[in-house]
C-alpha cells in the first residue's frame, strides 16, 4: 500500500489514475462546475471561478488527497478526501468525492478514483471514511456500497436545489 497518495498511479486501458496537479485545476474546475450546473450532487448553484479551483486543488494538494483520472492530456474525473467536520475531533474522519466527465461514467473510472481515494486516507492515518450523497443518485450510491460503504441512514429534506428538497444518504467505510 502506498505511504501516500503521490505514491499511486495506476493506468486502465487508456486512461491512467494519478496523483493531481495544480495544472489540472482547470479539468477538475470544468467537471465541478458541470455537476454544480446540472445535477443535484454538489448542493449549490455558485460555480468556481479559476482562482477559487486552483486554492480548491492546493488544499488537496497539501494534504495529498486528490487524484485523477486522466486520458490523452485531458482530465476525465477526479477523486479527493477531505476532513469531514472541521471540529478537532472528527480529525480521523474523512469525506470522499468522487466526479466524473460526462461521458464517461459507467466505464469502472469511478472505482478505481475512489479506491486511490480510500488508499490514500488510510495510509494518511484516517480511521473512517463517510459519503454524503443525495438520496436519489443510485449509481454513487451503488458504486460505495461496492467498495464496502454501509449506509448509515437518510436525512430527509436535508436541502434544496433546483426548487426542491433534497434527501441526504450517509454511508460509511471503516478504514
Amino acid at each position: 500500500m502506498p505511504s501516500t497518495i503521490v505514491d499511486v498511479q495506476m493506468t486502465v486501458g487508456d486512461v491512467m489514475i494519478r496523483p493531481a496537479t495544480a495544472a489540472d485545476a482547470g479539468g477538475i474546475r470544468e467537471i465541478r462546475n458541470d455537476a454544480i450546473l446540472t445535477s443535484t450532487a454538489i448542493w449549490t448553484g455558485i460555480t468556481q471561478s479559476m482562482s477559487e479551483a486552483a486554492a480548491w486543488v492546493d488544499e488537496h494538494l497539501e494534504r495529498d488527497s486528490m487524484v485523477v483520472a486522466e486520458c490523452d492530456g485531458f482530465v476525465l474525473g477526479y477523486g479527493c478526501w477531505a476532513p469531514w467536520r472541521a471540529k478537532e475531533g472528527y480529525r480521523f474522519t474523512a469525506e470522499d468525492s468522487v466526479y466524473l466527465a460526462d461521458g464517461h461514467r459507467g466505464r469502472g473510472i469511478g472505482a478505481l478514483l475512489l479506491n486511490a481515494v480510500i488508499a490514500s486516507a488510510r495510509a494518511a492515518g484516517m480511521h473512517t471514511m463517510i459519503a454524503d450523497i443525495e438520496a436519489g443518485n443510485l449509481a454513487s450510491i451503488a458504486l460505495h456500497q461496492r467498495l464496502g460503504f454501509e449506509t448509515i441512514g437518510t436525512v430527509k429534506q436535508a436541502g434544496t436545489k433546483f426548487d426542491r428538497w433534497l434527501d441526504l444518504t450517509i454511508l460509511q467505510l471503516m478504514l
